[in-house]
């Protein structure tokens, strides 16, 4: 039994709303991360009881905060926990919590679910996720829903910025200036994993780009020759 079947058979009056596929997802991103002193920011509280999962979970943490728009949940604030009031779509209140209590190694915006509020979220939070933090957005088949600013294939959903988001990480291999320019965020955007309901972003802080290698009888050579052609960052323009 892991920690997170254990918690749920031990919860108290502080009731948690998960999807059963979330926690195989939990442990397989932030296992590696559980033993060490983090920063941890999740939006959304609700009824509380995600606050006590996490605490058991990032038991060397040296920040908890948690964000939600209801000032009822303001009583679930705690030694060691912060509580804040505001809206995730907000930039001005999610920058004060990056200024008071950033930067952070794991943020997970479990908040209003809808997409632009999520997309809001995350453009104004990335900066402040930590180099090799994890930014979790959970609830992301709402961007199948009209109701949440989502639908299929709907380019306003957060499903299909995070898809451009793929795209922006491999925006240094492009030959096509015009329409596909390299985009700063390959210098940070290490990877980006797409779950049942959840997707998982990776920081590498500057990034450089690829390098080719290759070996034979144990002679490594290495360049950088294919990003240098015609000084564009791109391995498929063969033109000089």
């Amino acid at each position: 039994m892991n920690y997170f079947e254990k918690f749920l058979e031990n919860t108290d009056n502080r009731k948690i709303f998960k999807w059963s596929q979330y926690f195989e997802t939990y442990d397989k991103e932030l296992s590696h991360l559980r033993d060490k002193p983090i920063s941890f920011l999740e939006i959304g509280v609700y009824q509380g009881g995600s606050i006590p999962m996490w605490r058991g979970y990032f038991k060397k943490a040296t920040n908890m905060t948690f964000i939600d728009i209801d000032e009822s949940c303001l009583r679930f604030e705690e030694s060691e926990v912060n509580v804040l009031i505001g809206d995730q779509s907000d930039k001005s209140f999610l920058n004060k919590v990056i200024e008071n209590h950033g930067p952070f190694d794991v943020i997970i915006d479990d908040g209003s679910h809808m997409c632009n509020d999520q997309i809001t979220s995350f453009k104004t939070l990335w900066p402040a996720i930590k180099d090799n933090g994890i930014y979790l957005v959970e609830d992301t088949h709402t961007s199948y829903w009209p109701g949440f600013g989502g639908g299929y294939r709907n380019e306003a959903s957060f499903i299909e910025f995070s898809k451009r988001i793929v795209d922006r990480m491999h925006s240094w291999w492009s030959d096509q200036d015009e329409l596909f320019p390299s985009d700063h965020k390959a210098l940070n955007i290490n990877s980006v994993r797409f779950y049942d309901s959840i997707i998982a972003f990776t920081k590498k802080e500057n990034r450089t780009k690829p390098l080719h290698m290759t070996s034979v009888n144990g002679y490594i050579t290495i360049d950088s020759r294919a990003f240098e052609i015609r000084g564009r960052g791109s391995i498929f323009n063969n033109d000089t």
